[in-house]
This record gives structure tokens, sequence and C-alpha cells, in this order.
């Protein structure tokens, strides 16, 4: 026999509570707990024990990486698709993960491979036509199915050798009670799909739809039971859409692939640097820092705003930057850097919709607020990569010497940078201990009054 319990879930994190509560006991989210029907088991089941052996006893056989056909994913997987594996792909609607996944799925296909597309979203026929106009999709399996149970015995009978789950919120399990994509029906459907996965050899990649706050919907034991979790950042009404990974269990975290949507569907950028870290000269407030994103630098573009501002307390807005970075940034530029910001509203941006948190690139935020604020363009040519400390002192980042072959490969003739940098015969690096020094080297010579108004 077996009853059903009523229990609340919290959607933000997982935690479960017998009773309603305002506030989430785990995260302190407020109206998060959901109700949600559970059947437990009123007798006890025994379980016969299983023999434990040692790790150097079990044969670790590499499994060959099955290529997407997609760089710029390849990159952020670590190389490809494991066999057996499980990944997670977020995003907001419109960015674009149904469209790189289906490419991704024809290139697959059309290299021997079985692909194997589950929709729960859309039509067979409204995928075909998705896939008419990306083109080289043809031998794609589909399957338009909602129901768990279904999609888990054609994996184990068909056994394809990638599928793609689209997506995860619209799988349902009859054996419980709550509604399609409740915390109880994702993560259940995660969790047979795991087993699936693992048992069948199936490389599964599943989609995820994200909160306002541009996280994964569902709890976190969602995030805790894949491999991988990839994040589709991007505007819809801009054409470039930056993937990266959260979680990798088999490669770098680090990683960072660049795409651009066209009208034949998202083909990857191999040189983003070129399309980033273009800026014009003579131009007040904008700065080129060169950041890295795992083994990639990237040359970007800071551009930054300062205005007076009448209100108490003025704003620091950030896009693409660290808000807390961008504040203590714009302290130390007041207290050591000589740059009076007290009484004036501060606005940085990254172009092009880039998201960057390393902190090699403070300096270059710091150059572009300095011209703004001084309305004394950045020397052309120059680039900059640096950590700013509390103190006003610079700290030299990781990988110094990639990042200079980057500035050579586009032509910058100058770079600032902190003490330890080598020189280049192309390039001559300006070494700058504090943040005041490096602003001196980095803006051109401040000009009159009356030719910097007009």
């Amino acid at each position: 026999m077996a009853k059903v319990t009523v229990q609340f879930t919290c959607a933000e994190c997982g935690t479960t509570s017998g009773r309603w509560l305002g506030k989430c006991p785990g995260c302190g989210a407020f109206g998060s707990l959901v109700e949600e029907l559970h059947g437990s088991a009123t007798t006890g089941t025994s379980a016969a024990p299983a023999k434990p052996v040692a790790i150097g006893v079990v044969r670790a056989e590499d499994a060959a990486r099955i290529p997407t056909g997609v760089s710029e994913l390849d990159r952020v997987l670590g190389g490809g698709l494991v066999p057996a594996s499980l990944v997670l792909v977020g995003g907001e609607p419109g960015v674009g993960k149904s469209t790189l996944l289906l490419t991704a799925l024809g290139a697959i296909a059309r290299s021997g491979r079985r692909a194997l597309l589950v929709t729960g979203e859309e039509s067979a026929a409204q995928v075909a036509l998705r896939a008419a106009r990306l083109g080289g999709a043809d031998a794609v399996e589909i399957l338009a199915e909602t129901e768990l149970d279904t999609v888990c015995a054609t994996l184990e009978a068909e056994r394809p050798d990638v599928c793609v789950i689209d997506s995860v919120q619209t799988l349902h399990a009859s054996a419980l009670g709550s509604a399609p994509g409740s915390v109880a029906q994702v993560r259940e459907a995660a969790g047979r799909l795991l087993r699936v996965a693992k048992e069948a050899g199936v490389a599964t990649v599943l989609v995820g739809h994200v909160t306002k706050d541009g996280a994964v919907a569902g709890p976190r034991v969602l995030e805790h039971l894949v491999d991988c979790v990839l994040q589709f950042e991007g505007d819809r009404y801009r054409e470039h859409r930056v993937l990266r990974a959260t979680k990798n269990r088999f490669g770098s975290t680090n990683e960072l692939g660049v795409f651009e949507m066209t009208s034949a569907g998202l083909e990857g950028v191999p040189d983003p640097s070129e399309l980033f870290g273009t800026t014009h000269p003579g131009e007040v407030g904008a700065a080129v820092g060169c950041a890295l994103e795992g083994t990639r630098p990237l040359l970007l573009e800071i551009q930054a705003l300062v205005a007076p501002t009448d209100l108490a307390m003025p704003r620091r807005v950030g896009t693409g930057v660290d808000p807390k970075r961008l504040a203590m940034i714009v302290a130390v530029l007041g207290r050591h850097a000589g740059v009076p910001l007290a009484n004036a509203d501060v606005f940085v941006n990254v172009a092009g919709g880039v998201r960057i948190e390393e902190p090699g690139a403070d300096l270059a935020v710091a150059l572009a607020i300095s011209s703004a604020a001084r309305g004394v363009p950045v020397r052309e040519g120059l680039a900059t990569f640096g950590e700013i400390g509390l103190t006003g002192r610079l700290r030299q980042p990781s990988q110094v010497e990639r990042r200079l072959d980057e500035c050579a490969k586009l032509g910058i003739v100058a770079v600032v940078a902190p003490p330890g940098a080598l020189e280049r015969t192309s390039i001559r690096v300006v070494s700058a201990e504090t943040l005041r020094a490096a602003i001196t080297a980095g803006l051109e010579q401040e000009r009159p009054v009356e030719e910097a108004a007009a």
C-alpha cells in the first residue's frame, strides 16, 4: 500500500517543507514554495547489499568524444560530447538554443552516427520547417513526445548516439500528480534521463528554461545531477551570442564560444577579438582591454560615460561587468588616482554584449572611466590589462604571454601593463606599478578646455 503526502517544495533550491511558508528556509526566497503530491511506501523494503571494489581494479577506458560539427560548441564542451554524459543547456527564450542544437545534430547525423531530437514544445512539422531553413538536418530522427516513460523506453530501445530533449520542462511523469514543469516533475525527469544515459550509453542534451534572473529554472539539484551546464547568453535583438560553461566534469569551465546569428542559423566566430576590440581613434571614454576566457584571450572595447548628477547617491551602472567590481574601481580612482567621481554618475559598458568576470580587465575599465571623466581620449593603438588593488597598485594577471601575442596579432602598437611583462618587437610594453602611472601613460596629453568642448 502507498499513500499520497502533500509537501511544499521551493522552486529555487528544492527545499521541502511539510507546510507552506512565506519564506524558504533554505535559500530565503519569498513566495517560492509550491504544493506538490508525493507518494511514499508504508512498508519497508529490503535490498541485498552490494560488494564494493577498489578503484585501482576498475578499468577506465577513454571514451572517444563525439564531435558536434560546431567548433565553438566543441571548444566549450572540451573537445566534443562525452558518450553517456548528460548536458544541460540554458538560455533565455529566442537566444538560439534550439537552432544551435539542431545544427549540431545535423552534423552528427551526417558523420554516420544516430541523432535523435525529442521535442515537446513544437510539433514534428514545425521542426521540419526550421530544419529546411538551416539545411543539412534531413538525417536527424525526431520524436514529438512529452510522456517521460515513453521517452525513456524509446531511448533504451533505440540507443542513439546523441539525443536532445527540447525541453526538460515539458516532460511529464504520470505517476506524479504535479503539473509539467514543476519542481517534482523536472527533478524526476532529470533523474530518469540520467540513469538511461549512463546505462544505455546515450549522450543526452537537456534544454532548460531560465528564470528572470538568468539562472536555469527549477531546483539547483538539476544542475548537480548533470555532467555539464552550458549557459547561452545574448540579446535576441543582437546578432552575437556567447556560450560559456558554468560546470563541466570533462573539461574547463573557463572556455567561451562566440556565435553570430545569420539567416542560415548560428555560425561560430573564429576571431572575436577583431570583432569586439575595435575602437575609433580620438573617441573619449573608450579603451581596449585584453581579457582571458579559458585559453582564449579576447580584446574588448570598454566604454564609459561620466556625467554630473543631482542625486544624493551617484549611480554606478555596469553592463557586462560586475557592479561590485565597478564600485571598487571607482573608489580606488577617486582615492589613489586623483579622478574626482563623488558627484558624478558612472556608466560602463562592454561593447558587443560580452560579459567579463576576470580581474585582469580592471585596468581597462579604469582607463575608460578616467578618459570620460577628463575628456581626454586614450592613446591610439593602445591596449591594457592588469588587476587593481585597493592600495592603488597593479597586479599582473595570468598568462601575460598569450595576451601580448593576441595584441600583436591585431596590430596593437603599445600595451600598458603591470611590471613583469616582456618587451615585444612589434609592441611597446609600458610598465606601470600604480594606477595613477597607468592612467598617465594611457591617456593622451590633456587638451585645452575650448578644444575639448568642441
